[in-house]
């Protein structure tokens, strides 16, 4: 028993002198040079134990105190949080270059295959290579053209589907069946194929999968910020993240394998994993794919494309159904424009500027991405007069961005007409307008941001011009709490009952 107590002594004693080394070792590195201000965080552990479950809230809280550039302790790791659009363009814009690269964490060793695709892959000649390839065959703009016609069939046939529940009474669950539609929309565009046949048990797990993934890949998992912790895995996160990588992982493959026996009835038709897989075998600017490069970019495409889309457009029916005068200018602009004897086509959205400001509003109130993904600096740089260390992660608030009071005009309401007039009419969501970054800015924006507008501004229209949403019957005020994760998500499901406000031959696919 002796021995035990000594050995476990020894080894508390060995732990504190390492974290202890490390710590000073961090401190008199960067003696004399003027850091941001952070809060003092806890021993050891830094500001880790005071991020909560919900950090983006927590990060904007802290910048009213700290101000918009903020260092923290985290672990053994520094970290630099940007709150204002000032900051964002410092970082993302001014000092792009050497925030090129991504942190090591679990999410990127465990779920994206060892950093193998797209969102984590270093920054390089592969990762140019999947970019273009990206952009030339799926979310590029001609790309985007090309592949219309599927967004219209697949919303065909969700109209459908939510014209027979409103003639039953049924309430539709939001993110179900927008998982459901763009997973096959996204299907058709890279497998020739819908992915689900129809809507049930797969598609909701699948569902149920992709929510997973975003909300462990957003949390703060222990193991990245104290690394000799890692193995411990004191939260379970990376447990979870493996147990989920095996049902990606075999879902993928089996796309996989079944459209490589299937490759000979697409001849001259080759369709988005056609022409990838044509990069596997032979060498492109010096660069060849891996399987795993290839898997890990249907892992991206797959989930990214269908959770951050649909996360906005939940949000934004929400907010429409809490102010219903909201949805009902919609309707009056949309009935103006399109009428009600047909449904809405992609070519009407630029006749609809107080549409297109509703989406604004949501990106701005409710980005899909909170915390932008974090980026880590190669080198020592100066910001706003503090000195940034090499190796210091950065977290962009997208979420204390939008809410900011010194930016907005009431902030914490949902105002479309916002955009309407003055200088923020010309605001544009697609990362050069730094008060409104809901994809991220810079070289490593959202690869999928000119597909996320598309999808967002496409469906939503259809969904608004289409019905009229109301709660279903009993049920009280709704819900509008958040949950973090890498998306933001409704803490509560969205579910609706619709009614069809167009002709009746509109809802036939």
């Amino acid at each position: 028993m002796d021995t035990l107590f000594l050995v476990k002594e020894i080894g508390v004693s060995i732990l504190i002198f390492l974290i202890t080394r490390l710590t000073f070792r961090s401190v008199f590195k960067n003696h004399g040079r003027k850091i941001p201000p952070g809060p003092r965080g806890w021993p050891v552990l830094g500001a880790l134990p005071l991020m909560g479950s919900m950090p983006h809230v927590t990060l904007a809280n802290m910048a009213k105190k700290y101000g918009p550039v903020m260092y923290l302790k985290m672990g053994t790791n520094s970290m630099v949080v940007a709150s204002t659009p000032a900051a964002a363009r410092a970082f993302l814009k001014t000092l792009d270059q050497n925030f090129s690269n991504r942190p090591p964490n679990a999410g990127a060793t465990h779920l994206a295959y060892g950093a193998q695709d797209l969102v984590f892959a270093p920054y390089g000649s592969k990762w140019k290579l999947l970019r273009k390839l990206g952009n030339l065959h799926m979310l590029g703009g001609k790309a985007l053209d090309d592949w219309g016609p599927i967004r219209d069939e697949e919303m065909g046939y969700m109209l459908r589907s939510m014209y027979d529940s409103s003639k039953k009474g049924e309430p539709v669950v939001v993110a179900e069946m927008l998982t459901y539609s763009m997973a096959n929309m996204i299907g058709q565009v890279i497998l020739s194929r819908r992915v689900f046949e129809t809507k049930g048990s797969e598609s909701n797990e699948f569902k149920d999968m992709v929510v997973e993934l975003m909300t462990v890949a957003g949390y703060f998992n222990i193991g990245d910020f104290l690394p000799f912790l890692a193995k411990l895995d004191l939260q379970g996160i990376e447990r979870g993240m493996k147990q989920l990588h095996k049902k990606f992982d075999a879902l993928l493959t089996k796309m996989f394998q079944e459209h490589v026996a299937s490759r000979h009835k697409r001849m001259g038709k080759p369709d988005f994993l056609d022409m990838v897989m044509d990069h596997h075998s032979e060498h492109t600017d010096g660069e060849k794919l891996t399987l795993t490069n290839i898997k890990a970019l249907l892992l991206n495409l797959f989930t990214a494309g269908t959770d951050t889309s649909s996360s906005i457009i939940e949000w934004s029916l929400a907010e429409m159904m809490k102010n219903p005068s909201i949805m009902r200018k919609a309707h009056e602009e949309m009935d103006a424009v399109i009428g009600r004897e047909r449904r809405l086509k992609e070519s009407d959205i630029a006749k609809l500027p107080y549409f297109q400001a509703i989406c604004k509003e949501t990106y701005r109130k409710h980005p899909s991405t909170p915390l932008n993904l974090p980026r880590i600096s190669s080198e020592p740089c100066q910001v706003n007069g503090f000195y940034i260390p090499a190796n210091t992660r950065l977290n962009v608030n997208i979420w204390a961005i939008g809410r900011d009071p010194q930016v907005w005009d009431q902030p914490l309401e949902y105002k479309p007409e916002r955009f309407l007039s003055g200088k923020n009419a010309k605001i544009d969501p697609r990362g050069n307008d730094f008060e409104l970054i809901p994809f991220g800015a810079g070289r490593r924006i959202c690869a999928g941001t000119r597909m996320g507008i598309v999808l967002v501004h496409y469906i939503l229209g259809t969904l608004v011009h289409s019905f009229e949403w109301k709660l279903p019957h009993g049920m009280g005020e709704l819900n509008m709490e958040e949950a973090f994760g890498l998306a933001l998500q409704k803490k509560v499901p969205l579910a609706a009952l619709v009614s069809p406000r167009l002709s009746p031959t509109a809802y036939i696919p």
